[in-house]
């Protein structure tokens, strides 16, 4: 039974509340509660920590590399896929001006990606247009460039051509979660995990919500940011679940390694984290078992993980996985995000294809400003 204490404070009738405590629940209710401070506002989700993919990514702060950004272009046209770089490339820089570079781990080590030969014979060709369509988002001419002498300091093999990118870098997902979380609780912003919601209706006045354990919320607008998990509430959602699965090794002697890198559009990434290295990805080998919402890892991914890690990264030197794991993330068929109106009163921010860190403190405002119409 819910005691009178609980019904005045935490189960109380709120003005917004927000499913789904990842980056896109959090900046949500960031931007929310500084547009309104008188705001009711609370994050519900069913973890002790965020459920989907926040917590568990490679922890990358980047907006695209060449491979996937001429796919792209490529596929969903030019405009779109601009777009969805600004939208990159600004929340990367409001997470700098928002949290300090020690309070999140932020590097600014720079991005890769390594080509093989037909790949660099495609970059080559289309570098220069890129750059040149870039330059009103980054503000450089020269956002992609050509540096194949790092590949033998990296010590990297069996690649083509290596392109950098100095406007990125690698933070720690999980002090962001948490430095977001403090600041929205300095905001007033109030949080219950877990809370496994099952269910929710709304009318003209109220959103009902329906948890587990006979528990119900009701609020005035509701907001759901479950991304890969989105279809669990919304069944008609346009956003498909994709495992990302990830391994970290133990600390390798001389271990040269440094910055954030890609490779085939971005389905391979890699960075080091001290002297270890981080390797995830490899869901085009199997995109039918990967597009799932299951929390497991799969040794015919961790299998081509290992040799790609012995390939191209550390060939002859020995090393040791120390831990693997996978998160959710959520894929939309155009990429951009589904940033709408559901029905009366309830909204949805989800499908951030694989970018959420970076894309989250715009897809925020965004969702802020709609909400507030």
């Amino acid at each position: 039974m819910i005691s009178f204490w609980e019904q005045e404070t935490f189960y109380k009738k709120q003005d917004i509340i927000i499913i789904g405590s990842g980056f896109v629940g959090l900046w949500s209710a960031i931007a929310l509660a500084k547009k309104n401070k008188n705001l009711a506002i609370t994050v519900v989700d069913k973890g002790v920590v965020p459920t989907g993919a926040s917590t568990k990514n490679a922890g990358f702060s980047c907006f695209g590399s060449p491979t996937e950004l001429i796919a792209d272009n490529a596929l969903y046209g030019e405009i779109n896929m601009l777009e969805t770089v600004e939208k990159r490339y600004k929340g990367m820089l409001k997470i700098n001006a928002t949290f300090k570079a020690n309070i999140i781990n932020y590097d600014a080590c720079g991005g890769y990606e390594c080509l093989q030969a037909n790949d660099t014979n495609v970059v080559m060709g289309k570098i220069d247009a890129l750059n040149l369509l870039l330059k009103s988002i980054t503000n450089s001419s020269n956002t992609f460039t050509f540096n194949n002498s790092l590949l033998q300091q990296f010590g990297l093999s069996n690649f083509n051509g290596l392109v950098q990118n100095k406007l990125e870098g690698s933070l720690h997902p999980a002090k962001l979660i948490i430095a977001l979380r403090t600041y929205a609780v300095q905001l007033g912003v109030q949080f219950l995990n877990g809370i496994n919601i099952k269910n929710y209706f709304a009318n003209s006045e109220v959103v009902t919500i329906e948890a587990e354990n006979n528990i119900t919320f009701k609020t005035t607008q509701l907001l759901i940011c479950t991304n890969g998990l989105a279809n669990k509430l919304l069944p008609h959602t346009n956003v498909t679940p994709n495992r990302g699965q990830v391994f970290i090794t133990t600390p390798i002697n001389g271990f040269n390694l440094k910055g954030c890198f890609h490779y085939n559009c971005g389905y391979y990434y890699f960075r080091n984290v001290g002297n270890r290295l981080l390797i995830g990805g490899a869901r085009n080998t199997n995109f039918n078992e990967e597009q799932t919402d299951k929390f497991n890892t799969t040794e015919g991914v961790l299998t081509e993980l290992i040799n790609f890690t012995k390939t191209h990264i550390l060939n002859t030197q020995a090393f040791d996985i120390e831990t693997a794991w996978s998160g959710i993330m959520g894929f939309t068929a155009n990429k951009l995000p589904e940033v709408k109106s559901v029905e009366h009163n309830v909204f949805c921010a989800v499908g951030m294809n694989g970018i959420g860190v970076a894309i989250a403190p715009i897809i925020g405002e965004e969702i802020a400003d709609l909400m507030a119409r």
